[in-house]
């Protein structure tokens, strides 16, 4: 058993499957009883061995290859559009500051023209030094935004054609787009690492909870999971509703049931899980 095997453990865990070793994912301790609050690695030793012997159910280190590259390549865009989010949010601001008439030629302008204006900026002299550190600063602010956009749109190409060659199934589906697909093949991993779809709707916090009280009965969504993985089922089911027609045939059939419409995506988000995981544990084994 190794902790963290996807983090500081990976080059250990790597060493042991490679020598032909049985390698198990070691979660954190639960430490219980009296000695519930004692620490040390010999401790964490025993207990982990006390898991193991007792049974308990271990998750397998997640796999690397192609797996590991999109997870690379999901991490880096991710990066890469919240920067750039962040360099449109600062050139926006410096919008409202700015001295007139700057401010009233730029605030009209749509999102491409205004980065355009910005990144034709040039220094006058005798400008005004408020002015000029102004335009300055909109200039470089316009280029890292242009930037952040090209490294967002070659990370997303390669993105694309990893997904494409690993599972062209899944893509296939209704409402599956390749960062979607991206995010679902990076948490599974691999076949058999995850002992059920049920298991797999946990980890996606796509599992209901009872949430009942007299005589309502309902249940809710789990606010747990990989949120990553949640975000990507949203998503899916977002897209269905409004465009795949055997799903908006059920949410209006739950809605007249008397659910409600967050009750309804609930309920899509725990099928889209158990059908992509039955897909997924369908396709082949890469070569």
């Amino acid at each position: 058993m190794v902790e963290g095997s996807g983090a500081y453990g990976k080059g250990l865990a790597r060493f042991l499957q490679r020598a032909g070793e049985t390698v198990f994912e070691l979660e954190r301790p639960r430490r219980r009883g009296a000695g519930g609050r004692l620490k040390s690695d010999p401790l964490d030793a025993l207990r982990a061995a006390r898991a193991l012997l007792a049974g308990e159910q271990l998750a397998r280190p997640r796999a690397g290859g192609e797996r590991e590259a999109l997870r690379c390549l999901l991490r880096s865009r991710e990066s890469a559009v919240e920067a750039r989010r962040r360099a449109l949010n600062q050139l926006r601001a410096l919008i409202v500051v700015c001295p007139e008439p700057l401010r009233g030629e730029l605030r009209q302008l749509s999102r491409a023209r205004l980065l355009a204006r910005c990144r034709a900026f040039r220094s006058l002299s005798g400008q005004d030094v408020e002015l000029a550190g102004t335009r300055l600063a909109m200039r470089l602010l316009a280029r890292r935004v242009a930037l952040l956009a090209e490294e967002e749109r070659a990370l997303r190409r390669e993105i694309d054609l990893l997904v494409e060659r690993v599972a062209p199934g899944l893509i296939a589906q209704p409402g599956v787009g390749p960062i979607s697909a991206a995010e679902i093949l990076v948490c599974w991993s691999h076949a058999g690492r995850l002992r059920s779809e049920a298991a797999f709707a946990r980890l996606a916090g796509a599992a209901p909870i009872p949430a009942s009280s007299g005589q309502v009965v309902r249940q809710r969504l789990d606010r747990g999971g990989d949120r990553r993985l949640n975000r990507a089922l949203h998503q899916i089911v977002v897209c269905r509703r409004r465009h795949h027609r055997q799903t908006i045939a059920y949410v209006e059939r739950r809605l007249a049931e008397g659910k409600s419409s967050r009750e309804a995506t609930r309920c899509l988000k725990r099928y889209v899980a158990r059908s992509l995981f039955r897909l997924l544990e369908a396709m082949p084994a890469p070569a």
